[in-house]
Formats: C-alpha cells, sequence, structure tokens
C-alpha cells in the first residue's frame, strides 16, 4: 500500500470513526430526554405531587454541573443546610388542630356511668348510708353514624264542601324530575359524590345496597344525566359570567370515553374557564366554566371563547394561536403565559439528576423562584401596586434570567432536554412576560390547574365516561360544584336548594341561582359571624 494509499484509508477511517460518534451523541441525547420524559410520567402516576425546590447534596453522582459549581458550592451547602434546618423547625412548630376541644355546634348525647350495680339513690354498700354526688369526670369522644334514607310522604286530602259539593285538592308538589323517585337531597347526594368525592356509581350503588336501599347502577346513571340535563341552564349562565371577564385562565385535560368508532374507547378533553382575580384584589366572585369535546382540535376553544375578549392566561397549546390574531371579529384576545410550564420543563430534568445543587436546572429554578417570591408578597394588592413592583423589582430579574439563558443554550447541546426547556421559554417570551406591565394578570396559570385537579382524581376512579354525552353531563356538576367550592359553599347544599327550585324557576331569572346569589342562604349555623365569634 502507497503512502497515498494509505492517507486516503485513513482520512475515510477517520470520517467514518466522526460519524460514528455523531451517532453515539445523538443517541446519547436521545437517551436522556426520554428518561426526563420517564421521570416526568413516573412522577404524574406515582410520585409527589410538589414541585418545591428543597434541599439538595453535591455528594449524589449524576446532572449537568454548572461551571460555577465549584466556586459556589460552600456558600450553596451553607444556604441549603440553613434551609433545611429552617424547614425542620417550621415542621415542629407547626400548630394542630386539638382534636379534645370538639365543635360546639355538633349534638350532644350524654351517657350516665354508675358504679357496677348501683343506681342513683342507692346506699353505699359499705356502711348502707344515702350516696350523695360530689362532683363529677367528664370526657368527649367523637362518634359517627353513616347518612341515612327517609321517605318522604306527600299527603294531599280531598276535601268536599257540605253545600255546593265542591272538590279541593292542594296540587301536587313539583319534583326535580319528573316521574324520578328521587328527591333534591338523593339526587345531590349522587352527583357530588361521584364529582366532588370521586366515588363511582358502581361504588355509591353498593354502599346504598349496604344501607338496604337497592339502586342499579343504570338508574343512577339516569339520575345523573337527568340532573344535569336540569341544571344545564345554569352552567351556561356560569359561562357567561365567566366570559363576561377581562381576564380569563384557560386549560384542558384528557379524560377517556366511550361510544368510539366500533364502540371502542376514545380521549376526550375537558375544558376549563376560570374567572378568580382575586389575587389582584378584585371582590368579584370567582368561578369555574367547563366544556367537553371529543378531541383536542383548536376549533373547540375558538368556540368556547367565541364572545370573549381580553386576556387568555394558558399554556403554550398551538390551538390556541388562532385566537390570538389581530383582526379577530369578535375583539382581540390577548396572550398571557404560565411560568409554572416554563418552570416544569426545568423541574423534571432536576429531579433527574437527582436533584443536585448547582446543576444547571437547580440554577434555573433558582432564579425563578425568586419570581415567585414577589408574586407571593403582593397577592391580593390592586393591580396598580403590583405593576409598580413587577416593574420595579421582576423586570430586572427577568432580563437577568433571559441573559442567563441565552448564555447557558450555547453551553449545552441544541437537542438536550435542558436547551429543549430554555428554547421553550425563551420561545414564549412575550406571553410569560406579559404580567411585568399588567396588574391584573397572573405569572402562571395555577388557577386553571387547580379546577382540573378533581378531574384528575376523578378518572383514576371512574376511569372513563359511558358516553360523549356523559362529558357534557360531566362538564355541567363541575361548573356547578367548583364554582361553589370557589365561593366556599359547599356543594351537597348548594345542589340540594338549586334542584328543590329550578325546574319551576323562570328562565330569565336564572341568574338568582348563581352560588354566589344564594350563598348567605346556605351557611351552616357554624358558620355564621355570631357562631365563629362565640
Amino acid at each position: 500500500m502507497t503512502l497515498d494509499e494509505a492517507l486516503r484509508r485513513n482520512a475515510e477511517l477517520g470520517a467514518q470513526v466522526q460519524r460514528f460518534e455523531e451517532v453515539l451523541k445523538l443517541a446519547r441525547l436521545t437517551i436522556d430526554k426520554l428518561k426526563v420524559e420517564v421521570a416526568y410520567l413516573r412522577r404524574m402516576k406515582y410520585g409527589r405531587s410538589s414541585e418545591r425546590l428543597e434541599h439538595a447534596q453535591l455528594e449524589l453522582v449524576g446532572g449537568q454541573v454548572a461551571p460555577t459549581v465549584e466556586v459556589d458550592r460552600a456558600v450553596s451547602d451553607t444556604h441549603n443546610v440553613a434551609s433545611l434546618d429552617e424547614h425542620r423547625k417550621k415542621r415542629a412548630y407547626r400548630p394542630r388542630p386539638n382534636l379534645r376541644e370538639l365543635p360546639e355546634h355538633l349534638p350532644r348525647r350524654t351517657v350516665m356511668h354508675l358504679p357496677a350495680g348501683h343506681q342513683a339513690g342507692c346506699g353505699c354498700p359499705a356502711c348502707g348510708l344515702v350516696l350523695r354526688e360530689i362532683g363529677q369526670d367528664v370526657s368527649e369522644v367523637l362518634d359517627y353514624e353513616p347518612g341515612s334514607f327517609h321517605v318522604v310522604r306527600h299527603v294531599r286530602p280531598k276535601l268536599v264542601c257540605s253545600g255546593c259539593k265542591d272538590i279541593r285538592q292542594a296540587a301536587a308538589p313539583s319534583r326535580p324530575i319528573e316521574r324520578v323517585m328521587a328527591g333534591a337531597g338523593m339526587l345531590a347526594q349522587v352527583l357530588v359524590a361521584k364529582y366532588c368525592d370521586h366515588t363511582p356509581l358502581y361504588r355509591q350503588a353498593q354502599i346504598y345496597a349496604r344501607a338496604g336501599v337497592e339502586l342499579h347502577r343504570s338508574t343512577l346513571t339516569d339520575w345523573v344525566g337527568q340532573a344535569a340535563h336540569l341544571l344545564t341552564p345554569l352552567a351556561q349562565a356560569i359561562g357567561r359570567y365567566v366570559l363576561a371577564a377581562d381576564k380569563v385562565h384557560g386549560d384542558d385535560t384528557p379524560i377517556r370515553a366511550l361510544g368510539g368508532k366500533g364502540g371502542k374507547v376514545h380521549t376526550g378533553r375537558l375544558w376549563v374557564y376560570v374567572r378568580d382575580d382575586r389575587p389582584s384584589g378584585s371582590k368579584a366572585a370567582p368561578a369555574v366554566w367547563f366544556q367537553y369535546s371529543v378531541d383536542r382540535k383548536g376549533d373547540h376553544p375558538a368556540k368556547h371563547l367565541k364572545k370573549f375578549s381580553g386576556v387568555l392566561q394558558a399554556d403554550a397549546f398551538a390551538g390556541y394561536h388562532a385566537l390570538y390574531e389581530e383582526d379577530r371579529e369578535d375583539g382581540r384576545i390577548i396572550e398571557a403565559g404560565c411560568w409554572s410550564h416554563a418552570r416544569r420543563k426545568v423541574w423534571d430534568i432536576h429531579v433527574r439528576q437527582h436533584k443536585l445543587a448547582g446543576t444547571l436546572a437547580h440554577q434555573a429554578l433558582q432564579r425563578m423562584g425568586k419570581l415567585y417570591k414577589i408574586e407571593a408578597e403582593i397577592h391580593g394588592k390592586p393591580p396598580a401596586d403590583r405593576r409598580r413592583v413587577r416593574r420595579e423589582s421582576t423586570a430586572p430579574l427577568l432580563e437577568d434570567l433571559r441573559t442567563w439563558m441565552n448564555a447557558t443554550l450555547s453551553q449545552v447541546s441544541a437537542k438536550s432536554p435542558m436547551a429543549l426547556a430554555i428554547g421553550y421559554a425563551l420561545s414564549n417570551w412575550t406571553a410569560l412576560t406579559r404580567f411585568v406591565d399588567d396588574g391584573r394578570i397572573e405569572a402562571h396559570n395555577n388557577a386553571a390547574e387547580r379546577a382540573l385537579r378533581g378531574v384528575a382524581l376523578g378518572r383514576k376512579n371512574y376511569l372513563h365516561l359511558g358516553s360523549d354525552v356523559g362529558g357534557d353531563s360531566a362538564a355541567v356538576i363541575y361548573t356547578l360544584i367548583g364554582s361553589a367550592k370557589l365561593n366556599g359553599i359547599d356543594p351537597q347544599r348548594y345542589l340540594s336548594y338549586v334542584l328543590q327550585r329550578i325546574a319551576e324557576h323562570p328562565i330569565n331569572r336564572i341568574d338568582e341561582l348563581l352560588p354566589w346569589a344564594v350563598a348567605s342562604k346556605l351557611r351552616a349555623p357554624w358558620e355564621t359571624t355570631e357562631a365563629r365569634a362565640a
């Protein structure tokens, strides 16, 4: 082999090795990305929901350590140890409810315990003289009796006049649902048990059977569907109230449903829109509105928000993009991003790296944490005050974070999980920073995520909806229960109150049955101001 041939062969082998190295690098990046996704899925299914930044140890193996980790190691360790000690002190001195002081509003049943073999007024067994009470030892225990069924008999006597023989009889009382034997309280119990306490209908049937009441699951299903149909105008009124605001939070979550092609299970979506301006000092009542769809196409939120104009705070779902077009006929919708979504992508990397201190993910979380700290301090203040504080304190932090992200982006591979997380934040930077100049807007979309928490818990129990019609029914009930809870109202008491009246209530006065409109009528005795003062 000549020298030229050897050199050419060496060049070919070098190029081949380089290609193999690039393939290997790409494979490692793919593996890292998949590991982050697996860690995210495991956390969502089995792990803790909290994303609080906690103490991390540098001694653990793994993670992508930033170049400055060695310089700041001592400071970081001291800070982490101090934070951990402070956290332990807070837990040690956390006040706990005193179960020995039972609520005064609970009914009492007194049981007298006399010495064995003796009754009041009997003589002393030792000397025969009369026993005289000199005091009492009283102790209380909290007991519980399961809810009981009862039957309400409506009796309508027929009265006849002895003179004119005219027969009089009271009109038959209306029922929440015609030709259904369930009263308002029973219907409310079934709805709250499924959509608030996450008890599937077949389990409810088993519970009722233990009390001697046989109710088939199909009967309960019919009750839910008919009750949801009856309550639909009220849910629509809540939807109009939500969309009348100048800012709403939006999000969606998957939910399985029967009735797809060939009778197969398909994945539908529950969309949620929340009106809650209490963090910016507003006194307007909060409310939540749910809608169901058979898929996640962008035309669904476009239909839901057709008559809305204002700020939509949501994630970067592509289906929302058409809503932000400036030439929209029904008014401009302004996009506001969610830092919780941006932070979560970094958090998943942090979890994958065993929560090591000093990594790029840990540094990013610390910088983002400063934003959340400022938001906690201005929670509940008027929009003007929030805007002033954000311009003075938050804006410099955001600019510093953006500079750090751009510098970090040049240090990591373009296809690494960290690069993708940073890319998400930078590509949505305008929406993510819109809250700085508008005191009404939140830094995150947690209001919508909290509203969907009940759905996430419920689908783990009932697994899927019976049909797409059942999805519409679920949206109605979730709307009423969620809005009641946001206004501090017991959902059971609210639904019972509404079901007793809505069948005969004028449709043009449906707003009179909204949760905040009837809140004063639904307070329990122990929830009144007088009771709390006592």
